[in-house]
């Protein structure tokens, strides 16, 4: 069938393009062009199932959340290695062991700083993966290593059985960006890397996980049916043959060699992707490690050498604050450059307020710094007796550097944030928020078009949408496309979307796309619900006192009245268009499983709220009815435990109807 000679093509197309990308680090198909192959491999997954393949590359964005962890034992346990924490230390062990085998080879690598897992495959198919936990017995996250690209979901010329081991780890990018992103969002940052992979893959929704960047390195075969290795370096280049991706590793002998890869290791650690501790030094030959043996804990054919931190002194000569996407206002110290960890270090994060009124930072203090998991320059303490005379304690602006607006602490106090409907600093993520599928809903306009069109200055809130007119849009296209007219069109056909959706489009604190709804439900109209006063708004159904604030403050700012007024003037509906005088589902609550085919789970879940509904994510005895549809998972069997009602797609249509 057509079909399926088109999906087997497209997944073996997509497999090689991510392998090329996140193993070898050498990219052969652009961003777009996969992104668009992957779509079309989406579509026909839905319309045709049954041809899925287990290693389709859109199983990485994560199944269904799990409720727990199974507990999982290793067929061969996970030891862990003897620390050793100076070059004295590591030169005994060598000559210890070259003393009684003359002829030793060792590998060195690096000790990457992340999770232990093994990785099991049954004829060529990855079936399962296991955190190291205490060696013998550790937790399935099956479900969250699938969504790390490279591990490779099936293997070609494998054993029956494969069992191989690897580090799970958080790049240093991914863990900027993560850590960025709890940043402007005024939630706690991730004190390192190990951290946050531990705690990204140990996630009971796989979807959080694949949304974090994990990556893994391979540096050990556990088990191999039918196979047999002379040593350590065979080992590895028969996975990296089968497109694992494996640690580095050099192969040496003399000590010197060794000391000089240790401390060279430890120089260039900046210029690697992921944070590491220190270096692992192994016999090679596996007869040797056979006859060398373990003790109860570690084997005795191994050591890891751990690196000491690194602290130096520094001078803070300024503070400076940045306004991130989401308003919040990060402070950072410009310090005189120090070299840290292999890189030149001149400003350090200081997080908000709290962080330097508790360690009283201020302008001119000499401080000693270092990097937080290797990667994030932090400032540890101040030298008091190095301070200057008239230093003054630091406090943050109460008005936005970029636009001026008053700024507020969140509701925990722990960050300020910038109030500014219209903040040049929010910009891009504002806009991006009121075009989203849940707020305004224009098709077509992603974060890339977002950007170019701010860049050509077309865009300084994300009013001037309704002001745009084709030929603005023509110039992102090359000559004779057509995606200019249908983004218009798209924006054009915003106007009229019901006022639940311009309610969460405006991106006010507190305010969901389900908060959205109940609000235009209640005041009908945008100019009601912005004369509504706090008492008034915590009359509404599921609105408390932090966010009747909230909502209060945002409509009283002079950029928010000044943009609402924008989009009235454009044509955009200020109305709530939903019937709700059918409530036919009121006091239910629906779980949705399964793929539908009349409609999309956002769809189905807009149809339930339409008639005064809920949809909940997860089965319990609160549950009214759980809609089953095609490849239904766990919930569909939680249903059936509960004796909570199951509605096929048909039944469900039948109530709809």
């Amino acid at each position: 069938m057509e079909a399926k000679k088109r999906m087997d093509e497209l997944v073996e197309l997509l497999n090689e393009a991510g392998y090329r990308y996140y193993v070898l680090d050498d990219p052969t198909m652009e961003d777009y062009e996969y992104d668009r192959l992957l779509r079309e491999l989406e579509d026909l997954e839905k319309a045709y199932p049954l041809f899925c393949r287990d290693d389709s590359p859109t199983r990485r964005v994560g199944g269904e959340a799990l409720s727990q962890f199974r507990k999982y034992t290793h067929t061969v346990p996970l030891m862990s290695l003897q620390d050793v924490f100076s070059l004295e230390e590591l030169n005994d062990f060598l000559e210890k062991t070259l003393k009684q085998y003359p002829d030793s080879r060792f590998s060195v690598e690096p000790k990457i700083d992340g999770l232990s897992v093994a990785l099991e495959y049954e004829n060529g198919v990855f079936v399962r993966g296991a955190t190291r936990g205490d060696g013998i017995t550790g937790e399935d996250v099956t479900e969250n290593l699938k969504t790390i690209r490279s591990v490779p979901m099936t293997l070609e010329n494998a054993p029956s059985r494969l069992i191989v081991r690897g580090e799970v780890f958080m790049p240093k990018k991914s863990f900027a960006r993560l850590n960025a992103q709890q940043e402007e969002e005024g939630k706690p940052l991730f004190a390192n890397p190990r951290n946050a992979a531990a705690g990204s893959l140990r996630q009971l929704d796989p979807k959080i996980t694949a949304k974090r960047g994990l990556d893994i390195l391979v540096f050990n075969v556990q088990f191999a049916h039918g196979l047999e290795f002379s040593n350590h370096a065979e080992s590895l280049e028969y996975l990296r043959q089968r497109k694992f991706k494996v640690i580095p590793s050099r192969i040496l002998q003399s000590i010197s060699q060794i000391n000089e890869e240790i401390l060279a290791i430890h120089e260039n650690r900046g210029d690697l992707s992921c944070d590491i501790d220190g270096a692992v030094v192994k016999v090679d030959d596996f007869a040797q490690r056979e006859t060398m043996g373990t003790t109860a804990k570690f084997p005795r054919w191994a050591v890891a050498y751990k690196y000491p931190p690194e602290i130096k002194e520094t001078v803070v000569e300024d503070i400076v604050v940045q306004v991130g996407r989401t308003g919040v206002l990060t402070p950072k110290a410009v310090v005189r450059p120090v070299r840290l960890a292999g890189t030149t270090v001149t400003n350090a994060t200081l997080h908000n307020q709290d962080f330097i009124s508790q360690r009283d930072i201020r302008i001119g203090d000499t401080v000693h710094i270092r990097k937080a998991g290797e990667i994030i320059p932090e400032i540890l303490d101040v030298v008091q007796d190095k301070r200057p005379e008239n230093t003054v304690p630091y406090l943050l602006p109460r008005q936005c550097p970029v636009c001026g607006a008053a700024v507020e602490r969140d509701a925990d106090g722990a960050f300020l944030r910038c109030t500014g409907a219209e903040c040049p600093a929010q910009l891009s993520r504002n806009i991006s928020h009121f075009v989203s599928r849940d707020a305004m809903d224009i098709d077509g306009l992603g974060s890339s078009l977002v950007e170019a069109l701010i860049e050509k200055g077309l865009l300084r809130s994300a009013a001037d949408l309704y002001y745009l007119n084709v030929e603005d849009l023509k110039s992102l296209w090359q000559k004779g496309s057509t995606a200019a007219e249908k983004l218009y069109a798209a924006i054009e056909s915003s106007k009229k979307n019901d006022l639940s959706r311009l309610i969460y489009a405006l991106g006010i604190r507190q305010v969901g796309a389900k908060t959205g709804k109940t609000l235009a439900s209640h005041f009908g109209s945008m100019d009601a619900l912005m004369a509504a006063d706090p008492a008034a708004l915590t009359q509404v159904p599921d609105i408390g006192e932090v966010t009747a604030q909230s909502i209060a403050q945002w409509f009283a700012a002079p950029q928010s009245r000044h943009f609402v007024e924008r989009l009235r003037q454009a044509g955009v509906n200020f109305e709530s268009t939903r019937d709700l005088s059918d409530t036919r589902f009121a006091g239910m609550t629906f779980v949705l499983t399964g793929a539908l085919s009349s409609f999309t789970r956002e769809e189905a879940t807009e149809k339930i709220e339409l008639f005064g509904g809920k949809v909940s994510g997860s089965v319990s005895k609160k549950t009214t009815y759980v809609v089953a549809g095609e490849n239904a998972g766990s919930k569909e069997r939680k249903a059936r435990e509960l004796g909570i009602p199951l509605l096929t797609e048909a039944d469900f249509l039948n109530m709809l109807n």
